[in-house]
């Protein structure tokens, strides 16, 4: 289990550096908007690219903060239970989000392999947006993934976890 940890974590720390270029992208190009706005002319498709690069940066940016658990939860409820039970109920939580993600990354890549198939281009740019589609959906396994190996950690774990279960 911890080799499929460690190729998880790394996948996403490789893709959370993709996310944060497209979010610098995302900042120069809104700089450049505004200052081509007081001098001459807007940049054109500003609003195209926020949009796609935005989708990419979320995308890619969602397996490595369910590693970091910085996704809000509400355990309130939760937490009164004894921690066997706890362990439970976040084994199944994971199990259901992995399943979930995974069918939302599967029908994200049929739409992308749709829009490929087609040719369909943006409305401004003219430029493919399959890709962006695509990455939408690799972000989608990559969160998947991580809530696999958190399944597994929770219902495999170790023995010292579960001995402080009881």
């Amino acid at each position: 289990m911890t080799a499929l940890e460690k190729i998880s974590q790394f996948l996403n720390q490789v893709f959370l550096w993709v996310a944060g270029c497209f979010l610098v992208a995302m900042i120069a190009i809104t700089c450049a908007n505004i200052f081509l706005r007081f001098v001459w002319m807007p940049v054109r498709g500003t609003f195209e690219l926020m949009g796609y690069f935005g989708a990419i940066v979320t995308a890619l940016a969602l397996g490595y903060t369910q590693i970091k658990k910085g996704h809000i939860s509400v355990d309130i409820m939760v937490l009164g239970f004894s921690k066997k039970t706890q362990r439970i109920l976040s084994a199944f939580n994971s199990f259901i989000c992995m399943a979930f993600f995974g069918m939302a990354g599967w029908m994200i890549a049929k739409h992308a392999a749709t829009l490929h198939r087609t040719g369909e281009v943006t409305e401004t740019l003219q430029i493919i947006y399959y890709p962006f589609t695509y990455g939408v959906s690799l972000g989608c396994f990559l969160l998947a993934l991580v809530l696999f190996t958190d399944f597994l950690k929770y219902t495999i774990g170790d023995d010292k976890d579960k001995e402080s279960d009881k």
